[in-house]
């Protein structure tokens, strides 16, 4: 499988190296929970703000903007959905993990063809750029690997209660929280709680 150190990758964001991630990995992994069965996400985590790290992605990689860092835990082999946000995302696994991806400038009036995904590996402990124009969602699970720890950081206030707002556009019709935009598969359990339908053909899944 490519990776995020492949040149494919570029397109959708990029390794960064220079930060020594080895104690947020540790506190992801005695601190936070890794459910064999689901996936849970946590915008803020005060534990995981309060390490030195977090104040270094803050002032550098996003330049001095206000950042939350928290996580998503759990095991997961679906496409289900793609987001994306007004701002780029930090993924730093504990564990190898998948990233299914695609390109924002695709989406034609919310629709998007499964077809445009593509799979990178994400290795453990690694530290990876999201551009704004990269389709993202819940990671999946790497290979051999039963559940991952994932901490996430984002421009404060992101995925937190959607803001109240009177559709404008088509595009109004994809906001599902705050900061962020959802396309939702038919067969996603986010569909069913009324998620804009757009993602169409297969629910890629990752074979275990």
């Amino acid at each position: 499988m490519r990776t995020i150190y492949d040149t494919e990758f570029r397109p959708y964001g990029k390794a960064i190296a220079g930060y020594d991630t080895a104690p947020l990995v540790t506190a992801l992994r005695n601190n936070t929970p890794r459910p064999l069965d689901h996936t849970v996400y946590v915008p803020s985590d005060a534990a995981l703000e309060a390490l030195p790290l977090a104040k270094q992605l803050a002032d550098n990689v996003f330049g001095g903007m206000p950042m939350q860092m928290g996580y998503c835990n759990g095991s997961n082999r679906k496409l289900n959905c793609l987001e994306y946000h007004r701002c780029s995302e930090v993924n730093i696994p504990c564990e190898d993990i998948v990233l299914l991806v695609a390109p924002l400038q695709k989406v034609q009036d919310g629709k998007l063809s499964t077809g445009e995904v593509e799979a990178f590996l994400a290795p453990g402990g690694a530290m990876v750029l999201l551009y704004e124009t990269t389709l993202h969602y819940a990671p999946c699970n790497g290979p051999a690997n039963d559940a991952f720890q994932v901490a996430v950081a984002l421009l404060s206030g992101t995925n937190t209660q959607k803001p109240e707002i009177q559709p404008q556009t088509q595009e109004d019709r994809l906001l599902w929280a705050r900061n962020k935009w959802l396309i939702a598969h038919p067969q996603s359990d986010e569909a069913r709680q009324g998620a804009f339908i757009g993602l169409e053909g297969e629910n890629i899944t990752l074979a275990n």
